[in-house]
C-alpha cells in the first residue's frame, strides 16, 4: 500500500503532465450536490476553498431538498446539452449514467494515484461500474447508529439494547417513566433510514433480497411482515410531535435528555459536534440492534460522478477536483466536518480530530466485512434505482402514518410499488 506522500507525488506529476499538454486550460469546475444546509454545506464549503487553493476555479449549484430533485435537474440539463462537469451521486445512478456514455473516463489519474491500493473495496465496484473509475468516492456513512441518552439511560438503570426485544423492552420502561423513548420527524427518508434498521436487524439475508435485489416475494415474506410489525411497534415509542419535526430537531430530543434514542446515520456526528454537544456526556453511540448478534454494517457513500465534457477549462478542472477529492487531506477535513470515515483506507483516525464515534465506526466497518454481514443502503440510494427506492419509502412512510395499516398489507404494498415501476 503507498503512503500519503508518494500519492501526493502522484498527483503533482498528473498535474504537471496535464498542464504541459493543455498550456492554455484554466481548470474550473460548477459541482452540482445536494448538501445546502448545516453541517453538510459546511463540509463541502472545504472542498470548494481546498480546490481553489489547489489552483482550480470553483463554481457550485446547490439543489436541496428530495435526491429526485437532483436528478431531475441532471436530467434536464444532459438533454439540453449542457451536463454538469460534476455531479454528487452514488449507488445504482453511477452504473447508469455511466451505461449510455455519459461519465468521464478518470482511470489514467486513478492509475498514477494508486486509487485501486487504497479505496474500501466495498466501493470500488460503486465508483467502476463498469471496470473504469468515472467517479471518486468522498467518505463512508454508516446508516445504523443508535444514539442514546446517558441521562435517562442511567437514571432508569437502563442497558444498550442489543436486539429488537431489547429496545421494545427498554422503550416501554422508558415511557413509563414518562420520557419519549425514540426522537423521530417527519420525511420519507428519515422512516426508511429507521426502517433499513428494523428489517437489517430482524434479518439480514432478508434485507439484502428484498432491498438490494428488490425480490418481490422477500418483500411478500413473513419476515417483512414481522418487521413492519416492530415498525408498528417503534411508531408507538414516538411522541405525537413528529409532524413538521426536522431530523436536527429530533437529533436534539436525545442530546437534551428529552427523549432516550434516536436512529440516524453518522452525520448525526457532526450535526452534534457543530451544536455543541459532547459524545459520552450528551449521547452515546451503538449499531441499532440487531436479532442475529455480531457486528453489522449499514453503508452509504457519497461520491462525485464526472460527466463528459467538451471545455478544456472544464476536463482539466475534472482532473483537479477528483484528485483533490480523493487526497488524503481532503479525506480528513472532509469527513471530521461530515461526520463520516475516510474512503481511503490509509488514513488514521486516531488523529486530525476524528471522534469515538467515528473511529469505532471504522473498527464495526472491519468486523462486518470479515463476518459477511455489510449490507448498503436502500433509504440512501445505495441499492436500487431511485423509481424502487421511491416508491418502497412512500409505503413505509404511509405506514408510519396511518395506522390503520396493517402489517401484512403494508408487505404486500410495498411488493405491488415495487411491481408497479416495472
Amino acid at each position: 500500500m503507498k503512503n500519503s506522500k508518494t500519492h501526493l507525488m502522484g498527483a503533482s506529476v498528473v498535474a504537471m503532465v496535464a498542464v504541459a499538454t493543455t498550456a492554455a486550460a484554466e481548470p474550473r469546475t460548477n459541482m452540482m450536490h445536494q448538501w445546502a444546509q448545516g453541517s453538510e454545506a459546511a463540509a463541502i464549503a472545504t472542498l470548494g476553498e481546498m480546490y481553489e487553493a489547489a489552483g482550480g476555479i470553483w463554481e457550485q449549484t446547490a439543489i436541496s431538498g428530495h435526491t429526485s430533485n437532483t436528478l431531475a435537474k441532471l436530467r434536464s440539463d444532459v438533454v439540453a446539452g449542457i451536463a454538469p462537469a460534476a455531479v454528487q451521486l452514488k449507488g445504482p445512478e453511477i452504473a447508469e449514467w455511466d451505461s449510455i456514455g455519459a461519465t468521464a473516463n478518470l482511470d489514467e489519474l486513478a492509475a498514477a494515484e494508486g486509487w485501486d491500493d487504497v479505496v474500501a473495496p466495498e466501493l470500488t465496484s460503486v465508483m467502476k461500474p463498469a471496470g473504469s473509475w468515472v467517479a471518486a468516492p468522498m467518505n463512508i456513512h454508516r446508516v445504523n447508529w443508535l444514539y442514546s441518552s446517558p441521562a435517562i439511560l442511567d437514571e432508569l438503570g437502563l442497558d444498550i439494547p442489543v436486539t429488537w426485544d431489547d429496545f421494545n423492552a427498554a422503550c416501554d420502561a422508558i415511557q413509563a417513566a414518562g420520557y419519549v423513548c425514540l426522537a423521530h420527524g417527519a420525511a420519507d427518508w428519515s422512516d426508511a433510514t429507521t426502517f433499513d434498521s428494523v428489517v437489517y436487524g430482524m434479518d439480514a439475508d432478508l434485507y439484502r433480497a428484498a432491498f438490494q435485489e428488490a425480490d418481490v416475494d422477500a418483500m411478500r415474506s413473513q419476515g417483512m411482515i414481522d418487521s413492519f410489525a416492530q415498525l408498528r411497534r417503534m411508531v408507538g415509542y414516538m411522541d405525537d410531535g413528529i409532524n413538521g419535526r426536522s431530523w436536527e430537531q429530533s437529533m436534539t430530543m436525545t442530546m437534551t435528555g428529552e427523549a432516550a434514542f434516536f436512529m440516524m446515520g453518522d452525520w448525526t456526528v457532526a450535526s452534534a459536534n457543530l451544536a455543541g454537544f459532547e459524545e459520552g456526556v450528551d449521547y452515546n453511540c451503538n449499531q441499532t440492534p440487531v436479532n442475529w448478534g455480531g457486528n453489522g454494517f449499514i453503508l452509504n457513500s457519497d461520491s462525485v460522478v464526472f460527466f463528459n465534457q467538451t471545455d478544456p477549462d472544464y476536463i482539466e478542472g475534472q482532473q483537479l477536483l477528483a484528485s483533490t477529492i480523493m487526497s488524503p487531506e481532503f479525506q480528513v477535513v472532509f469527513n471530521v466536518a461530515k461526520g463520516s470515515i475516510p474512503a481511503r483506507t490509509d488514513v488514521d483516525l486516531s488523529v486530525g480530530g476524528f471522534t469515538q464515534c467515528q473511529q469505532q465506526g471504522l473498527v464495526d466497518l472491519t468486523a462486518s466485512v470479515e463476518e459477511g454481514t455489510l449490507v448498503r443502503s436502500m433509504a440512501h440510494n445505495m441499492t436500487v434505482l431511485q423509481k424502487y427506492r421511491g416508491a418502497m419509502m412512500e409505503v413505509i412512510t404511509e405506514f408510519v402514518a396511518d395506522d390503520s395499516i396493517t402489517p401484512e398489507e403494508a408487505a404486500e404494498q410495498l411488493a405491488e410499488a415495487v411491481e408497479l415501476q416495472d
